[in-house]
């Protein structure tokens, strides 16, 4: 074979040039084709649980099991003493009626703006042992203004076991001891029932049985009294009226 030329070793070095680059490139092709696989073959399935996708160990909400608890076994909470379970009630024994008309019944009219306007007679049972003083609030929470005072009264002697009918709204102070305050109608004493027309309204007599009596002058307010009361009181019981006109 006659030796090459210049011109035919320089297509000799194109062609090895050429076959050199598609070798290199099929092996770059086969070296993705073959990492691809691998990949595929380690990928998990669509039919995985979505819940693995967030790991245990990462700061996002996760879902845990949580062990039953047999709730029946779980003692039920106390009611806090001087707060009654449910409208109209008692704690501690404490109890309060009214001969003129039963708890969640019709306050007589005279006992009203509409009629005499006369305080209604109340009793009590159940006063707690320690009792200094017995303290009432009378007030109306479906007043249209919010809650409307129409009585307060405290120093009631913890031995006295009720009021009578009519106390005097002139009594600043009555002769057991016990004082009057300020209610929503800027008198002292009771003010009955005077709601606008419609639904009948409730009213709140609330009793309350303390360790102490309190130091408290006459004419004093609701909001007063209650503060006065903080941390003394040892059982309540409430009655409710209603009125409508």
């Amino acid at each position: 074979m006659p030796p090459a030329n210049g011109k035919g070793a320089q297509m000799i070095a194109n062609v090895y040039q050429f076959s050199v680059g598609w070798l290199r490139f099929a092996v770059v092709v086969l070296a993705l084709a073959v990492t691809f696989a691998c990949q595929k073959a380690e990928a998990p399935s669509q039919d995985v649980d979505r819940k693995t996708e967030i790991p245990a160990d990462t700061p996002h909400q996760r879902e845990v099991a949580v062990p039953s608890v047999d709730t029946s076994a779980v003692p039920e909470t106390p009611a806090l003493a001087g707060k009654p379970k449910q409208e109209g009630g008692s704690t501690m024994g404490l109890e309060i009626t009214s001969s003129a008309f039963d708890d969640q019944g019709t306050i007589p009219k005279q006992y009203t703006a509409d009629g005499q306007d006369v305080s209604p007679p109340l009793s009590w049972s159940g006063v707690p042992e320690g009792s200094q003083s017995l303290a009432m609030i009378c007030d109306d929470p479906d007043a249209p203004v919010g809650t409307w005072v129409h009585w307060v009264i405290w120093n009631i002697p913890g031995e006295e076991t009720g009021l009578k009918e009519a106390i005097s709204p002139r009594e600043r102070e009555l002769a057991n001891g016990a004082a009057q305050g300020t209610n929503d109608f800027r008198k002292i004493g009771y003010g009955g029932p005077a709601p606008p027309r419609g639904p009948a309204h409730r009213y709140f007599f609330k009793l309350y049985a303390l360790d102490t009596s309190l130091n408290l002058g006459p004419g004093a307010k609701k909001d007063e009294l209650e503060r006065a009361m903080q941390g003394h009181v040892l059982a309540e019981a409430e009655l409710v009226g209603r009125y409508g006109r």
